[in-house]
C-alpha cells in the first residue's frame, strides 16, 4: 500500500491538495488528509507536485514499424522503459506499413509481455491493407476471443493503402460492430488517414447516409485537416492527432471550433516517418515517432501556449480512455479508478511514474526497466 500524501490533484479536473491511498493496485481513497493506521504503508511526500492520471497512448508501434525503406529501416520494438520515462501508463500496439515481416501474433504477443512488466497493454488487428490480415482468420473472432485486441487497423487515402471501396468499408466496419456487441468492447476501426485529397469525407458520407454509429470510426493522423476534425467531431465521432513539433499550436483553433471532448493525441512511437519526394515515389528521409512527445506536447500547451493543463489532459487521458470504453478504470484519479498514476515537479516535467499501484520511476530515476533492458 502506498500513500501520496499532499499533492495538487488534476483528475483531469483540478480538486486541489489531496492525500491518496493506493491499495490492490486501485485507488481506494482520496480527501484533503489522510492519516491511516496500516502495517507496511509506504509514504511517498508530494509536497509541491502535481498529481495526474497515467497517459494513454493509443497508436504506439510495440513490435516495431517502418521497413519501407529497405528491411534496414525497420525500426526497434518499443522498450518499457521508453513508456515510463514518457508517463505511458497504458497503450495500444498497432501494426503499420509492413505487415509483411511482422505480423498480428507478434503484436499480441509484445501486447501481453508489456502486460506482463507492469503496464497495460491493449492492441487492433490487421495492418494497412483490405482484406485484414488476422490471428484467427477472423476480424470478428480476433474482437471477440483475443483480450487485447480492441479492434482493427485500416489504411485509408494513403498511396500505400488497398484502398477499400465504399461496400468494403460497410462491410468491415459491421463485421467490427457485431463482434464489439458480442465481446463489450469499443470496436473500433483505427483509420491510418493519409494525405490524399479526400481525406475522411467517404467515412463521413457512410455516416450520413447508413446507420452505422459514428462511434466505431477512428481515424489518425488528422493533425493535417483540421477542418475536417471539426466536422467529424461535431458529428459525434472521434478525430485522432499525432503529435508533432506544432500540434500545440493548433488546439486554439480547435477548442474554438471542435468538440474538444472528441479529440484525442497520440504519439505514433517507433512508427517511421518517411519524408516524402515530390511525386511521393521514393523517400528521401526518414524520422522515428517517440512516445515522449506525448506529454511533451500537452507541457507545451499548459507552458508555451497558455491552454489550462486540466483542458489539456484530456486529449491523453480521460478522452482517450471514454473512447476506448476504459473509463474511469482509466483516465481518471479517481476512488475505484487503477492507480495509473503520474507526479509532475515544479516545471512540470515528469518525476514519478506509478503503474497498477508500482512505483515504476521515482525521482526520475526508473526503479524497473523490461526483462532485456540493462
Amino acid at each position: 500500500m502506498l500513500l501520496i500524501k499532499n499533492a495538487q490533484v488534476y483528475a483531469p479536473a483540478f480538486l486541489g491538495k489531496r492525500d491518496v491511498l493506493i491499495a490492490g493496485g486501485q485507488i481506494a481513497a482520496m480527501d484533503e488528509e489522510l492519516s491511516p493506521i496500516l502495517p507496511d504503508l509506504e509514504v511517498l511526500d508530494a509536497k509541491g507536485k502535481t498529481l495526474v492520471p497515467g497517459l494513454i497512448d493509443q497508436h504506439v508501434h510495440i513490435t516495431g514499424g517502418g521497413g519501407e525503406g529497405g528491411l534496414h529501416t525497420r525500426v526497434s520494438e518499443l522498450q518499457l522503459s521508453a513508456a515510463l520515462r514518457a508517463g505511458v501508463t497504458t497503450l495500444v500496439g498497432v501494426l503499420g506499413t509492413d505487415s509483411i515481416t511482422r505480423s498480428v501474433e507478434n503484436l499480441v504477443a509484445k501486447a501481453k509481455a508489456l502486460t506482463n512488466e507492469g503496464i497495460t497493454a491493449y492492441c487492433l488487428t490487421s495492418a494497412y491493407q483490405y482484406p485484414p490480415i488476422t490471428l484467427t482468420g477472423s476480424v470478428m473472432k480476433d474482437i471477440v476471443f483475443i483480450s487485447e485486441v480492441l479492434g482493427c487497423k485500416l489504411a485509408i487515402a494513403d498511396h500505400r493503402g488497398s484502398h477499400p471501396n465504399r461496400e468494403e468499408l460497410i462491410r468491415l466496419v459491421s463485421d467490427i460492430r457485431m463482434a464489439a456487441l458480442v465481446a463489450g468492447k469499443p470496436g473500433v476501426l483505427h483509420l491510418h488517414t493519409g494525405a490524399a485529397p479526400d481525406g475522411v469525407e467517404p467515412i463521413m458520407d457512410i455516416v450520413r447516409t447508413t446507420d452505422i454509429p459514428i462511434y466505431h470510426f477512428r481515424p489518425t493522423h488528422m493533425g493535417r485537416r483540421l477542418d475536417q476534425v471539426v466536422e467529424f467531431t461535431r458529428m459525434g465521432g472521434y478525430a485522432d492527432i499525432t503529435v508533432k513539433e506544432d500540434t500545440a499550436s493548433t488546439f486554439h483553433q480547435l477548442l474554438a471550433e471542435a468538440d474538444a471532448d472528441r479529440i484525442t493525441l497520440s504519439s505514433d512511437s517507433n512508427g517511421s516517418m518517411p519524408r516524402w519526394d515530390a511525386k511521393r515515389q521514393h523517400i528521401v528521409g526518414m524520422g522515428v515517432g517517440q512516445i515522449g512527445d506525448l506529454y511533451r506536447t500537452v507541457r507545451k500547451m499548459a507552458a508555451e501556449e497558455g491552454i489550462p493543463l486540466e483542458t489539456a489532459l484530456p486529449f491523453v487521458t480521460r478522452n482517450v480512455a471514454e473512447s476506448l470504453m476504459l473509463y474511469p478504470r482509466k483516465g481518471a484519479v479517481a476512488v475505484g479508478s487503477d492507480a495509473d498514476l503520474v507526479l509532475l515537479d515544479q516545471d512540470l516535467e515528469i518525476d514519478c511514474v506509478i503503474a497498477k499501484g508500482r512505483c515504476m520511476m521515482l525521482e526520475k530515476e526508473l526503479l524497473v526497466k523490461g526483462t532485456f533492458e540493462s
